[in-house]
């Protein structure tokens, strides 16, 4: 390492999306469902719109808007009509490269040039940590529930009150990935009384799988921040377009502490125009949430292998024996999921998609049950 780097980043392991390890032989059909992206693509006709604007509309030597006006008020209406409220206004959305831009701006504004640290109940969204790691700001983990994932909200609170640093930022997804839960009234209740010295970050990516949000919460609270992204169900991961809904006061330190021209301009058009068509595009969850319905059920069925409840668009399962095995098992059958937080995550894909996720979990599970033993053991 350089000495002109810092030291600690030595032992710093880069967020990993996909596996890297090449199979011989590779799978004749490869399903990528280890991410949580939507199966299906922008539809043509979208996809045609926004060639056009980019022939059209977009001068390549420009800079793209960097104050985001039109696509924040596009925002600010969706949200409105998500969360049947008429409160808010662009003055409560900030914009960012996906939304971990924002989670980094939001590590800026709050921890930076000072003491202090986050929160994060595992397993939770890797990046909280990883971008708090690179910022040099402590991470404060606190457990789940085995059976539920709930969090521990007394062992969240004496963490608070013991840190060596104060817990300027408390990280929650709802719901919550991996684990696909959803937010308990125990948990709200507990994030509700922490003080104003500590922001609250509610992660609402999965929201139009879930239909839960904390908006309203957020309007009465000016601690809260809710986040929510297009790479999900809005069908845009290639775009890279997240959000933020904050109160005007902490939106205008987002706005301060973002880089400029922060969403190029084709990114910036998708956002509109699938917001435009956000009927059409968001008509897709009744068939991805009957589809995880199945999946599930027909998981639930298997022998040696744990399935939880899901509020998203996957399910979140772990086996009687090493989940490793079973996940580079699958790997070479071509179904490609994430293994993490001591389990494994699974996308939930198309119909075929999903007969396939099937198929090869029961022949991966027979095959390392076989391997380890009649348990699994």
């Amino acid at each position: 390492m350089l000495p002109c780097i810092r030291p600690d980043l030595a032992e710093f392991a880069a967020y990993s999306a996909h596996p890297a390890a090449s199979l011989d032989p590779e799978p004749a059909i490869i399903d990528s469902l280890d991410t949580n992206e939507c199966a299906y693509d922008l539809p043509e006709a979208l996809k045609d719109k926004l060639a056009f604007a980019y022939q059209q509309a977009i001068a390549s030597n420009r800079y793209p808007d960097g104050s985001h006006g039109a696509l924040k008020a596009a925002i600010a209406i969706y949200v409105n009509e998500s969360a049947a409220l008429r409160d808010i206004t662009a003055a409560h959305i900030s914009v960012g490269n996906g939304s971990d831009e924002l989670i980094r701006s939001l590590l800026i504004a709050t921890c930076v040039g000072r003491s202090g640290a986050i929160l994060v109940a595992d397993p939770t969204f890797s990046m909280y940590g990883i971008l708090a790691t690179t910022l040099g700001i402590p991470v404060v983990h606190v457990p789940r529930d085995d059976n539920t994932f709930a969090v521990d909200v007394d062992a969240a609170q004496a963490a608070i009150q013991a840190s060596e640093q104060p817990v300027r930022v408390v990280f929650m997804v709802h719901p919550n990935s991996p684990t696909a839960n959803a937010l308990t009234d125990t948990e709200l209740a507990w994030l509700k009384q922490l003080p104003t010295d500590v922001l609250v970050v509610i992660d609402e990516a999965y929201f139009e799988f879930s239909q839960q949000t904390t908006v309203s919460e957020m309007l009465t609270r000016p601690n809260w921040v809710v986040t929510r992204t297009f790479s999900k169900a809005f069908r845009l991961a290639a775009h890279r377009v997240g959000y933020s809904i904050a109160s005007p006061e902490v939106t205008q330190v987002l706005e301060k502490v973002r880089l400029p021209y922060n969403l190029p301009s084709l990114s910036y058009r998708a956002a509109q125009i699938a917001l435009a068509h956000r009927q059409d595009l968001l008509a897709i969850i009744t068939e991805v949430l009957g589809e995880r319905d199945r999946l599930h059920t027909a998981m639930a069925q298997l022998p040696h292998f744990r399935l939880w409840p899901s509020d998203a668009n996957f399910v979140y399962g772990r086996p009687a024996g090493d989940p490793a095995v079973l996940f580079q098992a699958l790997r070479r059958l071509g179904t490609n999921v994430r293994h993490t937080g001591g389990g494994l995550r699974i996308t939930i894909g198309t119909p075929a998609e999903n007969q396939r996720t099937l198929d090869h979990l029961q022949q991966a599970l027979q095959q390392t049950l076989t391997a380890a033993g009649p348990l699994g053991s």
